[in-house]
This record gives structure tokens, C-alpha cells and sequence, in this order.
């Protein structure tokens, strides 16, 4: 019986031939999915429990060849309320940019070539005089994410010596970046200042010795300390660093060229601010509250700036042309501290009021037939959302939601319906609820959220 029944299992030649041309797919990569599927139906035919006839087993086979064609990267709508949601790529960036950068990009371009000299140029060119002028600063850097900035920093400025860090800024930012692993890691050496709660500058003093490096201070973008707290100002440390002559680096976290005050967002400094501080190196995200690819910064005065970039680290960090593209576009987005356009998408998200939000989420719920909205239970309440990516740290966010109630499907199965649906939609679930947070979703996409709505 159990041989009768292996006889059903095709050879993988035989799967091959059933194959449509339209499927483009690599032969050994075909060939794996394919090997991996029969050994599954032969598992079930030694165990007598193959129910297939050969046209079905082949049949599946193909439509799973079929489903691992395709890519698994997906546009989804964001329903988490949290605009710089690391899981789905942090800043959104808008169609216009990315056909802006697809058009730059087509062939070849002149990434390292100086065309007015003919001869090689420096990547970094195509962004240092716009960056400068924005951050307030005399030269900089752009590598592929903050953590890198970081580390490339202490690592050019401080090898072999100390770096002085409060205990308050010891923090850990998520994915294992903890401030003292990144100084061990540089082949620097930690040196801590202060308690957790209480750092003063005679702190900092008391711990320069002719072994300190730099002094380090990192922004806690993902905590705050309340109550009886100490923290020294960085006009105050950059003064100290300045009559010491040891260089202040400045972990920024996030970093924002706006001032986010003016938008009814919790008050955060903006780069150019921190820059007239007078530290002497500062490090950020170009994604998150910038709203750009993932990639980080280094900004600061300039014999600082050309010692990271001698640095033969710099070169393992190095950016390639879709982001020094993206981050040229994602610049230019910006008129003023107080001004940029509706191509940032990041901060056309975050600053669209709790007003606008509701206007949208009635009109979801107009376009909804009243029979689906009584069966899922549907309403429309306010909200508080987070930023997100340790951006504005702790502070909420007034936002709209959507409600879900569904009187004939758990809570578990509707996430996942509205998760595998034809677009892909991931809300949250709190107790026996399944939420829609509006706060992150794209104005263009709210046609297809009451589509999904409609089907799920």
C-alpha cells in the first residue's frame, strides 16, 4: 500500500515540464522549492496518509513554486499608529521621491567622477555643501545608520583612550546598541561620570585625565528620568571641552531639522540648535524625524570630520548611490525650520491633526455598508499614539482609530484576514479589540483601506 502510493510522487523533471514560461524563477532555486515539497508528500505516502492523486501533488507543487515567485517585501498599510515603525522601514518614503531618484539613477551616473574636472570626485560632494548649510555645521559625513556614526567616531577620536559618559546616558537603544558595548567596541574605554539620576560638570572635570579621548553625550531617546534629577547643559560641556581641548561628540539619536514645537509636536532641539552649542561632533538618524532612507550623519567641525573620514572604517560604513540620492531628495524637501513640503512623508504623517484624522475615519465609515459595520463592531474613537524608532521620546501623539468588535470572527482571525488580505493591513489588538490607527496611514491609501475594510 505505502508503495503504491509513493508511485503517485512525481519526479522533479516531471514538475518541471508542468511549469508555464511566465514563471521566471533561478533553476536551482526552482529545483530546491520543488525537492522540498516532494519530500513532504513522501513523508505522507511512508505514513500511508497521501491522499493525493500525481495531477494534484503537481498541481501544488506549482502553485507554491508560484507563491515563492513572488516577492515577500510588500506595501502594506500601516495601522499601528506609529509613523516611524522600525518592522516597516521607518520613514515612508513618497512616490514622487522615489520616481525623482529612479529617473537620477537609470544607468550610470557620476557617483565618484567630477564632471566639470574629469577626473574622480568624492561621493560625498553631492550632499556635504546642502547638509552643511541646513545642520549649521563645517563639514559631514553620511554613513549607512546612526549606530555606524557612532561608532566610527569614538573609534577615529577616542582608540585606546577614555570616554567620559554619564551613568544617566548609558543607554540601550534597542537591537543590542548599548553606549558602554559601542566604546568597547571602538577599542575605547569607558569611563562613567555622576549617578543615574544626577551628573554635574564638576563630575566631568574630576574625570579628564591625559588618557580621556572625547566626552560623550548621548541622547536618552527612548527614557526619561523623572523627579530629582542632574543633568549639565551641552553649552556647559562644550565650554569645559573647549578649555580642556578634548573633543565633545554628541549622540544625537534621532535629530530633527524642524522645530517640531511649530507643529503641535512634543518640543524636541532641532540639529541646528545643538550645532550652536558649540559640540564639536554630532551624530543622527537621516531616517526617522528627517524622514529619509536609513542612514546616519556626522557633523561637526572640520579637522574632526576629516579624521573619521581617513578612518578605514569609514569605508566599511560608506553610503551607496540610492541612499546618497534619496538623502539629496529628502533635503530638499526642507525650506526652513519651519517649513517643508508635502513630499516628506514622515512629517506630513506626524503633523496631521487629531481634526483631519476624524474627518477621514467618518468617511472610511460612510463608504462602509451599515450591515459590515454592525458585524465588525466598527466605530470611531480618539487616540494617543507614539512617534516611534525612540523618536520624541515617551510623548504622545494625538491621533483617530478605528474600532473593531466583530460579533462573528475572533479577534485573531480578523488581524490576520486584514494581514493576509490582497493589501496587506497590520493594526493592533488590546484585550478583546482590534484597532486601525489612522495616525500612519497614507492619504492614498484610504481607498484601498475601505476596500479591505469592505472585504476582510
Amino acid at each position: 500500500m505505502i508503495n503504491k502510493q509513493l508511485k503517485e510522487l512525481p519526479s522533479v523533471s516531471q514538475v518541471i515540464h508542468e511549469i508555464n514560461d511566465s514563471i521566471t524563477i533561478h533553476n536551482r532555486y526552482l529545483k530546491d522549492i520543488i525537492n522540498s515539497e516532494i519530500k513532504l508528500y513522501r513523508k505522507l505516502a511512508q505514513s500511508n496518509e497521501l491522499n493525493y492523486t500525481r495531477r494534484e501533488i503537481i498541481k501544488s507543487i506549482i502553485q507554491e513554486v508560484k507563491k515563492l515567485n513572488q516577492s515577500s517585501i510588500k506595501n502594506i498599510i500601516n495601522g499601528t499608529g506609529i509613523v516611524l515603525h522600525t518592522g516597516f522601514g521607518r520613514a515612508p518614503i513618497s512616490k514622487k521621491i522615489i520616481q525623482r531618484v529612479a529617473t537620477k539613477l537609470d544607468g550610470y551616473i557620476n557617483l565618484e567622477f567630477d564632471l566639470f574636472e574629469g577626473k574622480r570626485g568624492y561621493r560625498q560632494n553631492h550632499l556635504s555643501r546642502m547638509s552643511n548649510a541646513i545642520f549649521g555645521s563645517q563639514s559631514s559625513l553620511l554613513v549607512n545608520n546612526n549606530a555606524s556614526a557612532v561608532l566610527l567616531s569614538l573609534n577615529s577620536l577616542a582608540e585606546g583612550k577614555d570616554v567620559i559618559v554619564s551613568r544617566g546616558q548609558e543607554v540601550e537603544i534597542g537591537g543590542s546598541f548599548r553606549i558602554p558595548d559601542i566604546i568597547q567596541k571602538s577599542h575605547a574605554k569607558l569611563v562613567e561620570v555622576g549617578t543615574t539620576n544626577r551628573t554635574h560638570l564638576i563630575d566631568y572635570e574630576k574625570a579628564i585625565s591625559s588618557s580621556t579621548g572625547i566626552i560623550l553625550w548621548a541622547h536618552t531617546s527612548n527614557y526619561v528620568v523623572k523627579g530629582f534629577t542632574k543633568e549639565v547643559s551641552l553649552k556647559d560641556l562644550a565650554l569645559l571641552s573647549k578649555k580642556k581641548r578634548i573633543p565633545l561628540v554628541v549622540d544625537l539619536g534621532s535629530g530633527t531639522i524642524i522645530s517640531t514645537d511649530n507643529y503641535n509636536l512634543p518640543k524636541e532641539k532641532n540639529i541646528q540648535e545643538i550645532s550652536n552649542t558649540g559640540a564639536d561632533i554630532i551624530t543622527f538618524s537621516g531616517d526617522k524625524l528627517i524622514g529619509g532612507p536609513q542612514c546616519g550623519f556626522i557633523i561637526g567641525k572640520k579637522r574632526y570630520i576629516n579624521k573619521i573620514s581617513q578612518n578605514p572604517l569609514h569605508r566599511t560604513y560608506r553610503c551607496d548611490k540610492w541612499t546618497i540620492a534619496f538623502m539629496e531628495e529628502t533635503l530638499k524637501t526642507f525650506q526652513s525650520e519651519k517649513k517643508f513640503d508635502s513630499n516628506n512623508l514622515s512629517l506630513k504623517l506626524l503633523t496631521t491633526s487629531r481634526r483631519e484624522l476624524i474627518v477621514r475615519g467618518k468617511r472610511i465609515i460612510e463608504k462602509i455598508p451599515k450591515s459590515k459595520v454592525k458585524v465588525l463592531g466598527l466605530t470611531l474613537e480618539e487616540s494617543f499614539v507614539e512617534a516611534g524608532s525612540g523618536s520624541l521620546p515617551l510623548k504622545s501623539i494625538p491621533s483617530a482609530v478605528l474600532k473593531f468588535r466583530p460579533k462573528e470572527i475572533s479577534i485573531s482571525s480578523l488581524a490576520k484576514a486584514f494581514r493576509l488580505g490582497k493589501q496587506p493591513v497590520v493594526g493592533y489588538t488590546k484585550g478583546n479589540v482590534f484597532y486601525i490607527d489612522l495616525k500612519a496611514v497614507l492619504p492614498s491609501q484610504i481607498s484601498q483601506l475601505i476596500a479591505s475594510i469592505k472585504k476582510v
